[in-house]
């Protein structure tokens, strides 16, 4: 009698996974650009502003915004649909078959990027302020609230989120970057639309129920319009998303 022995590979732990796909988030020569120039950008920013506005810790905080609102979605796309894009899906599934653990472990490090990026906003305003306060002479404002910091802390992971769900979604990273940076203009030109253009943008579109959060003063009906726009943008786009990636024909 023939003894049938069976063998299984060990699972790969998933911090594995996770350590695997940051560094493929920071390796790559475009993520390196982008993450330069993401850097550059807030210092410089920041930095301007408290020379213009004065020495507003809050006001030179969110001031990161104008380049976080573009450069981390984008960084989001890039994560997932560089293995379409460099053809090593097939490689990667291979050593890890479940394919909804490497899409989480590909979600979460830009997700976490926009919480070290919004803390690296707080770092650079903070001794910006003191500086512009000494250029100008005028006593720093070091007024924030947490509650509005957490906020805006936020509406970046919220961004990042719609990014890595286009991505997902198209699995092409610069369709998935033209429909993000393009949706401003199309709301913009709904929103003349009368008053269903102006209703329809008031709750599907991300950037506008996004800025009462942002700002810090939400209320119920905010937070009703956003889920919707949330909806529409991230979670059935996500939804989609993995479906189509864990029964796409890798080749």
């Amino acid at each position: 009698m023939t003894a049938t022995v069976t063998t299984r590979r060990a699972s790969t732990p998933f911090h594995r996974l996770l350590t695997v796909e940051t560094r493929k988030l920071f390796d790559t020569r475009s993520s390196k650009i982008m993450t330069a120039i993401l850097v550059a950008l807030t210092v410089a920013s920041i930095a301007g502003r408290g020379l213009y506005s004065g020495p507003h810790l809050d006001t030179l905080i969110t001031t990161a915004g104008i380049g976080y609102g573009t450069l981390l979605p984008v960084l989001g796309i890039l994560t997932v649909t560089s293995e379409w894009s460099h053809r090593t899906a097939l490689t990667t599934f291979t050593l890890e078959p479940r394919r909804t653990r490497v899409l989480a472990a590909k979600c979460l490090p830009p997700l976490i990027t926009a919480v070290a990026a919004s803390l690296f906003a707080v770092l650079v305003a903070v001794p910006a302020t003191a500086v512009s306060a000494g250029v100008q002479d005028t006593p720093a404002d070091w007024r924030i609230a947490p509650l509005a910091l957490l906020a805006w802390t936020g509406t970046n992971i919220l961004m990042v989120a719609e990014g890595l769900a286009l991505g997902m979604l198209l699995l092409n990273a610069p369709a998935a970057i033209v429909i993000y940076l393009s949706t401003p203009v199309l709301w913009s030109v709904v929103r003349q639309l009368g008053a269903t253009g102006e209703a329809l943008t008031e709750w599907l579109d991300l950037n506008t129920t996004l800025t009462p959060l942002m700002n810090g003063d939400m209320t119920g009906g905010d937070a009703l319009r956003l889920a919707a726009s949330a909806t529409l943008w991230i979670v059935l786009p996500m939804a989609v998303g993995v479906l189509r990636v864990t029964r796409k024909e890798v080749s």
